[in-house]
Protein backbone atom coordinates (compact mmCIF):
# COMPACT_ATOMS: atom_id res chain seq x y z
CA UNK A 1 0.00 0.00 0.00
CA UNK A 2 1.56 3.29 -1.07
CA UNK A 3 2.20 5.47 1.83
CA UNK A 4 3.71 9.01 2.28
CA UNK A 5 4.34 10.78 5.15
CA UNK A 6 4.49 14.32 3.94
CA UNK A 7 2.36 16.96 4.55
CA UNK A 8 -0.20 18.40 1.29
CA UNK A 9 -1.32 21.39 1.52
CA UNK A 10 -5.24 22.10 0.51
CA UNK A 11 -5.54 23.67 -2.39
CA UNK A 12 -2.09 23.30 -3.64
CA UNK A 13 -0.98 20.97 -6.99
CA UNK A 14 1.09 17.95 -6.57
CA UNK A 15 2.60 16.07 -9.58
CA UNK A 16 2.36 11.76 -8.29
CA UNK A 17 4.46 8.92 -9.64
CA UNK A 18 3.91 5.47 -8.69
CA UNK A 19 5.30 2.61 -9.34
CA UNK A 20 4.86 -1.02 -9.24
CA UNK A 21 7.15 -2.67 -6.96
CA UNK A 22 10.52 -3.81 -8.44
CA UNK A 23 9.53 -1.85 -11.77
CA UNK A 24 7.29 -5.07 -12.26
CA UNK A 25 4.25 -4.25 -14.99
CA UNK A 26 1.05 -3.24 -13.12
CA UNK A 27 -1.37 -2.98 -16.36
CA UNK A 28 -0.68 -6.26 -18.21
CA UNK A 29 -3.91 -6.01 -20.31
CA UNK A 30 -6.67 -3.62 -21.34
CA UNK A 31 -8.65 -5.14 -18.00
CA UNK A 32 -5.87 -3.93 -15.99
CA UNK A 33 -5.68 -0.76 -17.64
CA UNK A 34 -9.76 0.18 -17.35
CA UNK A 35 -9.35 -1.55 -13.89
CA UNK A 36 -6.50 1.51 -13.06
CA UNK A 37 -9.05 3.88 -14.38
CA UNK A 38 -12.18 3.19 -12.46
CA UNK A 39 -9.56 3.33 -9.10
CA UNK A 40 -8.65 6.63 -9.89
CA UNK A 41 -12.44 7.49 -10.55
CA UNK A 42 -14.17 5.68 -7.89
CA UNK A 43 -11.49 5.99 -4.92
CA UNK A 44 -11.41 9.57 -5.09
CA UNK A 45 -14.09 9.86 -2.44
CA UNK A 46 -13.40 10.04 1.18
CA UNK A 47 -16.13 8.01 2.03
CA UNK A 48 -16.26 4.21 2.42
CA UNK A 49 -16.04 2.81 -1.10
CA UNK A 50 -17.89 -0.71 -1.66
CA UNK A 51 -16.14 -1.42 -5.35
CA UNK A 52 -18.40 -4.38 -5.37
CA UNK A 53 -21.47 -2.41 -4.72
CA UNK A 54 -20.26 0.31 -6.91
CA UNK A 55 -19.40 -1.96 -10.11
CA UNK A 56 -22.78 -3.64 -9.94
CA UNK A 57 -24.37 -0.71 -10.03
CA UNK A 58 -22.40 0.52 -12.61
CA UNK A 59 -23.48 -2.71 -15.01
CA UNK A 60 -27.04 -2.03 -14.09
CA UNK A 61 -27.01 1.53 -15.52
CA UNK A 62 -25.35 0.66 -18.43
CA UNK A 63 -27.95 -2.76 -19.20
CA UNK A 64 -30.56 -0.18 -19.19
CA UNK A 65 -28.72 2.51 -21.61
CA UNK A 66 -28.10 -0.10 -23.98
CA UNK A 67 -31.74 -0.80 -23.75
CA UNK A 68 -32.79 2.56 -24.23
CA UNK A 69 -30.52 3.06 -26.83
CA UNK A 70 -31.82 -0.18 -28.63
CA UNK A 71 -28.27 -1.82 -28.38
CA UNK A 72 -24.26 -1.28 -28.80
CA UNK A 73 -21.85 -1.22 -26.24
CA UNK A 74 -22.37 1.82 -23.81
CA UNK A 75 -19.40 3.15 -21.63
CA UNK A 76 -18.62 5.94 -18.91
CA UNK A 77 -18.43 8.20 -21.54
CA UNK A 78 -21.87 7.98 -22.91
CA UNK A 79 -23.88 7.53 -19.60
CA UNK A 80 -24.13 10.26 -16.90
CA UNK A 81 -22.84 8.26 -13.80
CA UNK A 82 -24.46 9.42 -10.80
CA UNK A 83 -21.63 10.79 -8.86
CA UNK A 84 -22.37 10.92 -4.96
CA UNK A 85 -18.43 10.97 -4.29
CA UNK A 86 -16.87 13.28 -1.20
CA UNK A 87 -13.77 14.17 -3.37
CA UNK A 88 -10.38 14.12 -1.86
CA UNK A 89 -8.86 15.52 -4.18
CA UNK A 90 -8.91 17.18 -8.44
CA UNK A 91 -7.47 14.71 -10.56
CA UNK A 92 -6.30 17.14 -13.13
CA UNK A 93 -4.17 14.90 -15.59
CA UNK A 94 -3.26 11.40 -15.42
CA UNK A 95 -1.07 9.00 -17.80
CA UNK A 96 -1.09 4.93 -16.90
CA UNK A 97 2.62 3.19 -18.11
CA UNK A 98 2.61 -0.44 -18.14
CA UNK A 99 4.42 0.11 -14.99
CA UNK A 100 4.08 3.15 -13.15
CA UNK A 101 1.21 5.87 -13.47
CA UNK A 102 1.36 9.38 -13.86
CA UNK A 103 -1.16 11.75 -11.90
CA UNK A 104 -1.59 15.89 -10.93
CA UNK A 105 -3.47 16.03 -8.47
CA UNK A 106 -4.99 19.15 -6.36
CA UNK A 107 -5.60 18.72 -2.19
CA UNK A 108 -8.94 19.34 -1.51
CA UNK A 109 -9.04 17.71 2.19
CA UNK A 110 -6.78 17.27 4.83
CA UNK A 111 -4.49 14.58 4.24
CA UNK A 112 -6.25 13.85 0.81
CA UNK A 113 -3.81 12.67 -1.41
CA UNK A 114 -1.94 10.87 1.22
CA UNK A 115 -5.63 8.93 1.52
CA UNK A 116 -6.54 8.56 -1.93
CA UNK A 117 -2.67 7.12 -2.92
CA UNK A 118 -3.69 4.60 0.28
CA UNK A 119 -7.12 3.73 -1.73
CA UNK A 120 -6.04 3.35 -5.03
CA UNK A 121 -2.90 1.46 -3.78
CA UNK A 122 -4.96 -0.78 -1.77
CA UNK A 123 -7.78 -1.07 -4.25
CA UNK A 124 -5.96 -1.73 -7.20
CA UNK A 125 -3.27 -3.75 -5.11
CA UNK A 126 -6.01 -6.61 -3.77
CA UNK A 127 -7.59 -6.70 -7.69
CA UNK A 128 -3.99 -7.12 -9.07
CA UNK A 129 -3.41 -10.00 -6.48
CA UNK A 130 -6.51 -12.12 -6.94
CA UNK A 131 -6.22 -11.73 -10.41
CA UNK A 132 -2.86 -12.90 -11.21
CA UNK A 133 -3.00 -15.26 -7.82
CA UNK A 134 -0.02 -13.52 -6.60
CA UNK A 135 0.38 -12.08 -2.63
CA UNK A 136 2.52 -9.35 -1.47
CA UNK A 137 2.70 -5.11 -2.38
CA UNK A 138 1.78 -4.10 -6.33
CA UNK A 139 3.36 -0.73 -5.46
CA UNK A 140 6.27 0.55 -4.40
CA UNK A 141 6.19 1.65 -0.76
CA UNK A 142 6.46 5.69 -1.22
CA UNK A 143 5.11 7.44 -4.02
CA UNK A 144 7.09 10.29 -5.67
CA UNK A 145 5.43 13.72 -4.99
CA UNK A 146 6.38 16.98 -6.65
CA UNK A 147 5.09 20.35 -5.64
CA UNK A 148 3.71 22.71 -8.60
CA UNK A 149 4.14 26.41 -7.74
CA UNK A 150 3.96 28.16 -10.81
CA UNK A 151 2.01 28.46 -14.36
CA UNK A 152 5.10 27.78 -16.08
CA UNK A 153 5.67 24.48 -13.89
CA UNK A 154 1.95 23.27 -14.71
CA UNK A 155 2.39 23.60 -18.75
CA UNK A 156 5.49 21.51 -18.03
CA UNK A 157 4.23 18.90 -16.42
CA UNK A 158 0.80 18.88 -18.52
CA UNK A 159 3.52 18.15 -21.50
CA UNK A 160 5.71 15.93 -19.51
CA UNK A 161 2.43 13.78 -18.34
CA UNK A 162 1.10 13.52 -21.28
CA UNK A 163 4.04 12.70 -23.32
CA UNK A 164 4.63 10.03 -21.70
CA UNK A 165 3.49 7.52 -23.53
CA UNK A 166 5.86 8.39 -26.47
CA UNK A 167 8.04 5.36 -25.82
CA UNK A 168 5.16 2.61 -25.93
CA UNK A 169 5.71 3.56 -30.29
CA UNK A 170 9.14 5.05 -29.84
CA UNK A 171 11.73 3.09 -26.87
CA UNK A 172 15.40 4.60 -27.93
CA UNK A 173 13.49 8.43 -28.20
CA UNK A 174 15.09 9.94 -25.58
CA UNK A 175 18.41 9.17 -26.73
CA UNK A 176 18.12 9.39 -30.40
CA UNK A 177 15.24 11.85 -30.82
CA UNK A 178 11.43 11.07 -32.22
CA UNK A 179 11.76 9.92 -35.69
CA UNK A 180 8.47 10.15 -36.33
CA UNK A 181 6.60 13.15 -35.10
CA UNK A 182 3.11 13.07 -37.24
CA UNK A 183 3.00 9.71 -36.27
CA UNK A 184 3.51 10.36 -32.34
CA UNK A 185 1.31 13.16 -32.48
CA UNK A 186 -1.84 10.98 -33.37
CA UNK A 187 -0.58 8.05 -31.15
CA UNK A 188 -1.10 10.40 -28.34
CA UNK A 189 -4.16 12.14 -29.45
CA UNK A 190 -5.77 8.49 -29.38
CA UNK A 191 -3.97 7.05 -26.67
CA UNK A 192 -6.85 5.57 -24.23
CA UNK A 193 -5.01 5.77 -20.95
CA UNK A 194 -4.34 9.26 -20.74
CA UNK A 195 -6.51 12.51 -20.13
CA UNK A 196 -4.77 14.04 -23.32
CA UNK A 197 -7.95 13.29 -25.62
CA UNK A 198 -10.21 14.89 -23.26
CA UNK A 199 -8.02 17.79 -23.19
CA UNK A 200 -8.10 18.24 -27.12
CA UNK A 201 -11.88 17.40 -27.26
CA UNK A 202 -11.89 13.84 -28.03
CA UNK A 203 -14.42 12.59 -25.06
CA UNK A 204 -12.27 9.40 -23.34
CA UNK A 205 -12.81 9.53 -20.04
CA UNK A 206 -14.29 12.65 -19.59
CA UNK A 207 -15.79 12.25 -15.82
CA UNK A 208 -12.13 11.02 -14.05
CA UNK A 209 -10.61 14.50 -14.58
CA UNK A 210 -11.07 18.52 -13.83
CA UNK A 211 -9.77 19.95 -16.70
CA UNK A 212 -11.22 24.10 -16.83
CA UNK A 213 -8.49 24.66 -14.43
CA UNK A 214 -5.84 23.70 -16.79
CA UNK A 215 -7.77 24.79 -19.89
CA UNK A 216 -7.38 27.91 -18.94
CA UNK A 217 -3.53 28.04 -17.81
CA UNK A 218 -3.06 26.11 -20.70
CA UNK A 219 -4.96 28.39 -23.73
CA UNK A 220 -7.67 25.64 -23.99
CA UNK A 221 -7.58 22.50 -26.36
CA UNK A 222 -6.20 24.10 -29.23
CA UNK A 223 -3.33 25.92 -26.88
CA UNK A 224 -2.61 22.05 -25.26
CA UNK A 225 -2.56 20.38 -28.46
CA UNK A 226 -0.02 23.35 -29.98
CA UNK A 227 2.21 23.22 -26.57
CA UNK A 228 2.25 19.12 -26.93
CA UNK A 229 2.95 19.31 -31.22
CA UNK A 230 5.60 21.99 -30.70
CA UNK A 231 7.79 19.91 -27.99
CA UNK A 232 7.42 16.48 -30.49
CA UNK A 233 8.29 18.67 -33.04
CA UNK A 234 10.93 19.93 -31.78
CA UNK A 235 12.37 16.76 -30.11
CA UNK A 236 11.99 15.31 -33.69
CA UNK A 237 14.65 18.12 -34.86
CA UNK A 238 17.22 16.96 -32.28
CA UNK A 239 17.37 13.14 -33.29
CA UNK A 240 21.08 12.50 -34.78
Amino acid sequence: MPYRRQQFLNGEIYHIIIRGIDDNLIFKDADDYYRGIFSIYEFNNAKAVEIYKRRREIQTIKKIFREQAGGGRASLVSINIPDNREKLVEVLVFSLMPNHIHLLLRQLKDEGITQFMSKVGTGFGGYFNRKYDRKGYVFQNRFVAVHIKTNEQLKTVFVYIHTNGISLIEPKWKEIGIKNPEKVIEFLENHKWSSYPDYIGKKNFHSVTERDFMLKVMGGEQGCRDFVEAWIRHKGEIKE
